[in-house]
Order: structure tokens, then C-alpha cells, then sequence
């Protein structure tokens, strides 16, 4: 895999040209792109560089996390609060991602997309209103583990950061879900995956592979 350097900002900007000038799969009115990594990664501050980015070109962006779509404690902790398996196949709710965020933005779909549905701090349900993606709209989703699940992506973006890098910024009390990350690499391999794959073991030089394909 060749990598060559890049800056964060015109990172932010090549992929903002690309979904701008990148037709939605199957006749739709939406895109939809997701960025994937480990916390560390900081996926969210890079979805909004590109949304901000798209903002300037005239479209309209929605930013969502998946930490908003966590399942109930009592789910994500059946088999203890540090199993990492549980991490890897339990943690984060695909099916209420699937029916509140793309499902509206199928072809049929109305663009009426809920943002976050459970507060893990609160172990509640957020009641967060719903919003309206307007025709033309991008979704831009970030989070861990995002890809295998055959979300209807239009464009991936994985942030990858090697064993050791992710094993050095992974604060104490999380790396109990290394393993789960390890077993990601193995049997997901999102690097070969995605249609973009970003290197930041050093955030402050990051490296990506270009738009493969």
C-alpha cells in the first residue's frame, strides 16, 4: 500500500471535491459517506474538516457519530463491562443505524434522519428531534468498526493507525478493546476495504493512499 504525506486540510478538501462531484449509488438523492478508525483516530474532528469543507462548495451536511447509536447497558455489559468481543459485535446498534439513518436516504426514502438515539452517560433514549436532509444532502457518518456491516456507503475513508500507535494513545481504561481492534484488522481488514485509507500514527503527519479505484 503506497501512502503519500498530505495535511489534514487538504485531506478535508480532495474528499470534499470527490463526494461534490460524485453521483449517489442507485439513482438516490442523498450521499452518504463513512469515516471509520479507532477513537484515537479522532474520525469525528475529520468528518467535520470535510463537512465544513462541503459547506463551502454549497451542500448540505449532516455529521453523525456512531457513539450516539450505542445499545442499552444492559445489552453492551451482558458479558461483563470489558469483553471485547462484545465491543466488536455488540456495542453499537446497526439495526437502528440501518432503519433511522439509512433508510430515509434510500432512493424511496424522505431525507427525516435521527442523529443520536441513546446518551451512553445517561443510559436513556436522547429524544433528539429529527432532521431533514434536503435532496442533495450528504450524510457523513464517523465512528470504530464501521465497515463489514454492508452499510450503502458512496464513499469509505478508514483511519488507520498501526498496533503500536493505537496500543501508545489508547488511554488505560479503553485498552481493554484492543483485542477487538486486532480482530477488526483480521477479519474485516478495512484497509483493503475502504476507498481511502489515511495513516495518522503521527497526527501531526498524516499520509493517505489517495482515491483507489
Amino acid at each position: 500500500m503506497q501512502f503519500e504525506a498530505i495535511t489534514w486540510a487538504r485531506l478535508a478538501d480532495a474528499l470534499a471535491d470527490h463526494l461534490d462531484g460524485l453521483k449517489p449509488a442507485e439513482g438516490g438523492a442523498w450521499l452518504k459517506a463513512g469515516v471509520d478508525g479507532a477513537p484515537p483516530a479522532r474520525t469525528g474532528e475529520i468528518a467535520e474538516r470535510v463537512a465544513e469543507a462541503l459547506r463551502l462548495r454549497g451542500r448540505t451536511v449532516l455529521v453523525v457519530g456512531t457513539e450516539g447509536f450505542l445499545r442499552p447497558a444492559s445489552l453492551r455489559y451482558e458479558f461483563g463491562k470489558r469483553d471485547p468481543d462484545s465491543y466488536f459485535d455488540g456495542w453499537f446498534d446497526t439495526g437502528a443505524l440501518r432503519r433511522e439513518i439509512f433508510g430515509p436516504l434510500e432512493p424511496d426514502g424522505t431525507g427525516r434522519v435521527l442523529p443520536d438515539l441513546w446518551d451512553p452517560v445517561t443510559d436513556r433514549a436522547t429524544r433528539s428531534p429529527y432532521v431533514q436532509l434536503p435532496p442533495g444532502g450528504v450524510l457523513l457518518l464517523h465512528g470504530p468498526l464501521l465497515l463489514g456491516h454492508w452499510f450503502p456507503f458512496d464513499l469509505t475513508v478508514h483511519v488507520r493507525l498501526s498496533g503500536g500507535a493505537l496500543a501508545r494513545r489508547t488511554g488505560e481504561g479503553e485498552r481493554w478493546t484492543l483485542p477487538a481492534f486486532a480482530r477488526y484488522e483480521a477479519e474485516v481488514g478495512p484497509g483493503e476495504a475502504a476507498d481511502v485509507v489515511v495513516r495518522a500514527d503521527d497526527p501531526r503527519h498524516p499520509a493517505w493512499t489517495g482515491l483507489r479505484g
